[in-house]
């Protein structure tokens, strides 16, 4: 009998770049994006030091679509998920690795960084979504 263990991350931070909204090859939707988190602490000589973490993330289906409207660069947001680690082969065909974040719950809060608080007018209101799934099959992933 195998024990389960538990996947879970709460990010809330920046985000770096608009979200990237694709379709695989079976239509599903697929976004990318990225956030920082910014930290500060002390070092051993008692300096502030400030660093910022990035995490990559990707959303699926009604939730890919959600981030591919609203995930704006600056803006602030919240979200949970789980780490997965996948293989991919680059463009130049060499074998890479990457970890990212399967978000699960997304959520838009306050303003961005750029004083951008504007939430398109067919919406009115701040998106919230815990719609996700990634495609049964894999080979659907469009990078």
């Amino acid at each position: 009998m195998s024990q389960q263990g538990m996947n879970k991350v709460i990010v809330l931070g920046y985000v770096g770049s608009d979200a990237d909204l694709r379709f695989t090859a079976g239509g599903k939707p697929v976004a990318n994006f990225s956030v920082a988190v910014n930290e500060s602490y002390k070092n051993s000589d008692g300096d502030n030091v400030d660093r910022v973490e990035w995490f990559r993330c990707v959303a699926w289906n009604g939730l890919a679509e959600l981030a591919g409207q609203y995930v704006i660069r600056g803006k602030q947001l919240y979200l949970e998920g789980r780490l997965q680690t996948r293989k991919y082969d680059d463009k130049e065909g060499k074998a890479r690795t990457t970890t990212e974040v399967v978000v699960s719950t997304l959520r838009l809060l306050g303003g961005s960084r750029n004083g951008s608080d504007k939430v398109p007018e067919d919406r009115g209101g701040r998106p919230s979504a815990n719609e996700n799934a990634p495609p049964e099959n894999v080979e659907d992933v469009p990078f």
